[in-house]
C-alpha cells in the first residue's frame, strides 16, 4: 500500500483515522500498530515478522543496555551487529554473490548458484531507527521506552516506516506520552498531506517519462543525456520531499511532529550545505552515528577527510546494494572533503557568482550514477552529456516527450527558485527541528489546494500505477 493510491486515500486513511479517534488515548499506540502493520503486510504478509523481529529484540536489547552498568557495551554491540546483520542479509546478500560471481568468472570458475534473497521494503528505514535507539540509550540520552507497545507504535509507525523521514526514539519520546490533538493541527496536516499528494502526482509522475526515456537511450546525445538528468533532479525532489510532506502531514493528523527532511537543497551553494538540506534526517543520522563515532574532525585534518569519505560511501551504500550508490557515495564525499580543506565548515568555497551552478553541476553529475541500473549505463550517460555521441535531441526522445511535460519541467524548475526571487540566499539550516510552523493560509488558497487534490485523486484513478521513488531503498 502507498500513499499515492486511491484506496488509502478514500479508504485506509479515512477508516484508520476514524478508529484512531474513536479509541481512547491510552489505546492509541495499538490502534497505531494495528493499522500500520495492516498497512505494511498489505504488500507482504511474511515480513511482518522481519519488523516485529527486529523491534522486539532492539527493545529487549535496550533494556539489558540500560540495567547492565558493567557489560552495557557488550549488549550494544550485540544489539548493533544483530540489526545490521538483519540488513546486511537481506539487503546485501545478492549483491555480496553477484560481485562473488564476478571474480569468479575473471578467474574462470563456476559460478556460485545460490537462493535469491528478497528485499522487505522500508528495512533500511526501521532498522536505522533500532540502531539509533541503541546507541541513544546507551548513551544515556534518552531511557528505554516505559512501554513496549509505544516502542512498537514508534518502529511501525506507518506514515514514515518505508521511506522516511528517519525518525528518532528520542525526538518522539514525549509525543508518546502526550501529544496535542486539535483540529488546527489536524488541519495542518491535511494541508501538508494535501500539497505533498500534488507534488506527486502533477510533477513527479508528469516529469517521469522524460528521465526514463532519456535514461533507457543506450547512446544518448548531450540534449538527451541533459534534459534526463535534470528531469530526474526534478522528478526525485518533488517524488522524495512529497513523500516527506505527506508523511508530515499524516503525523500531524494523529498528533505528531516530525522533523522536516528538506529545505530548499537546490539552491545550496556547496555540496555541503546541499547535505544540510537534502534528506536532513538522513544526513543527520549519519553524522550523528557514523561520522562523529568515526573520530569526526576531532583527529586531525586527513582523518577528518577521511571520515567524511568513510560516511558518505557507507551512505551511498545505504541506499543500494550496488556499485552505482559506492561510488556515488564516493564522489560527494570526495567533494566535501575538498571543501572542508577550503573552509566550507566557516564560508562557502567558492566564488558568489559561481557557487550555485557549480553546486548544481556537481549533484547532477551525482545523480546520473544514483539513478542509472549501473556502471556501463551511467559512462554511457556522461558521454553523452560531453557530446560524444551528438548534440541534437533524438528522434526516440522527441517523439516520447510531450509538450506539457517540458512545460511541467519549467514550471517546477521556477517553483525550486522561487526562494531566490524573494532573495532567500542563505535559508537557515533546519536540521534536527520538528515542523512547528503551521498553514496559516487565507481560505481561497486552501479551497485551491483542496480543488487541486481532487483532480490529483482522479488522476490518479485514471493512470497506472506509480510508486515512490525511495521505495526501492
Amino acid at each position: 500500500m502507498v500513499f499515492s493510491s486511491a484506496f488509502f486515500i478514500m479508504v485506509f486513511l479515512p477508516l484508520f483515522l476514524a478508529a484512531y479517534y474513536a479509541t481512547p488515548a491510552r489505546f492509541h499506540s495499538h490502534i497505531i500498530v494495528l493499522g500500520s502493520y495492516i498497512f505494511y503486510g498489505w504488500w507482504r504478509v511474511d515480513f511482518l515478522l522481519v519488523c516485529a523481529g527486529v523491534t522486539l529484540f532492539s527493545y529487549l536489547t535496550s533494556l539489558e543496555i540500560a540495567k547492565s552498568k558493567k557489560h552495557s557495551g557488550k549488549f550494544l554491540a550485540l544489539g548493533v551487529a544483530g540489526n545490521l546483520m538483519t540488513l546486511g542479509y537481506f539487503k546485501y546478500f545478492n549483491f555480496g554473490v553477484d560481485t562473488l560471481n564476478t571474480l569468479l568468472g575473471y578467474s574462470g570458475q563456476a559460478p556460485l548458484t545460490v537462493w535469491h534473497v528478497i528485499l522487505p521494503i522500508g528495512i533500511s528505514f526501521y532498522i536505522f531507527q533500532s540502531v539509533s535507539y541503541l546507541i541513544d540509550v546507551y548513551r544515556k540520552d534518552v531511557k528505554p521506552a516505559d512501554k513496549l507497545i509505544d516502542y512498537f507504535a514508534f518502529t511501525s509507525l506507518f506514515p514514515q516506516l518505508i521511506a522516511g523521514p528517519v525518525l528518532r526514539y528520542k525526538d518522539l519520546e514525549h509525543q508518546f506520552k502526550s501529544r496535542i490533538h486539535s483540529w488546527d493541527k489536524f488541519n495542518e496536516g491535511a494541508i501538508r498531506f494535501a500539497m505533498g499528494f500534488c507534488k506527486k502526482v502533477f510533477i513527479a509522475d508528469t516529469i517521469a517519462p522524460i528521465a526514463d526515456a532519456a535514461f533507457a537511450q543506450p547512446d544518448p546525445t548531450m540534449a538527451d543525456a541533459w534534459v534526463g538528468v535534470i528531469a530526474y533532479a526534478i522528478q526525485l525532489y518533488f517524488d522524495f520531499s512529497g513523500y516527506s510532506d505527506m508523511a508530515v502531514g499524516i503525523g500531524l493528523m494523529m498528533g505528531f511532529r516530525f522533523i522536516e527532511n528538506f529545505n530548499q537543497p537546490y539552491i545550496s551553494r556547496s555540496i555541503t550545505e546541499f547535505w544540510r538540506r537534502w534528506h536532513i534526517s538522513l544526513s543527520t543520522w549519519l553524522r550523528d552515528y557514523l561520522y562523529i563515532p568515526l573520530g569526526g574532525n576531532r583527529k586531525g585534518k586527513v582523518r577528518t577527510y577521511i571520515n567524511l569519505v568513510v560516511t558518505m560511501v557507507l551512505g551511498g551504500l545505504w541506499h543500494g546494494a550496488n556499485w552505482t550508490f559506492v561510488l556515488w557515495g564516493m564522489w560527494h564525499g570526495g567533494i566535501m572533503a575538498i571543501e572542508r580543506a577550503m573552509g566550507a565548515k566557516k564560508h562557502t568555497p567558492y566564488p558568489a557568482m559561481i557557487a550555485l551552478p557549480l553546486t548544481m553541476l556537481m549533484v547532477l553529475i551525482g545523480w546520473v550514477m544514483f539513478r542509472a541500473p549501473d556502471v556501463g549505463a551511467a559512462l554511457g550517460m556522461y558521454a553523452g552529456m560531453i557530446g560524444l555521441s551528438g548534440l541534437n535531441l533524438s528522434d526516440d526522445i522527441g517523439w516520447s516527450v510531450t509538450g506539457f511535460q517540458l512545460f511541467t519541467l519549467i514550471i517546477a524548475v521556477i517553483i525550486l527558485y522561487i526562494p531566490l526571487f524573494k532573495g532567500e540566499k542563505t535559508l537557515a539550516p533546519i536540521e534536527g527541528e520538528q515542523a512547528t510552523w503551521a498553514y496559516k493560509l487565507p481560505l481561497v488558497t486552501q479551497a485551491g489546494i483542496c480543488l487541486l487534490f481532487t483532480l490529483g485523486l482522479c488522476k490518479l484513478i485514471a493512470q497506472s500505477f506509480s510508486p515512490f521513488l525511495y521505495f526501492q531503498f
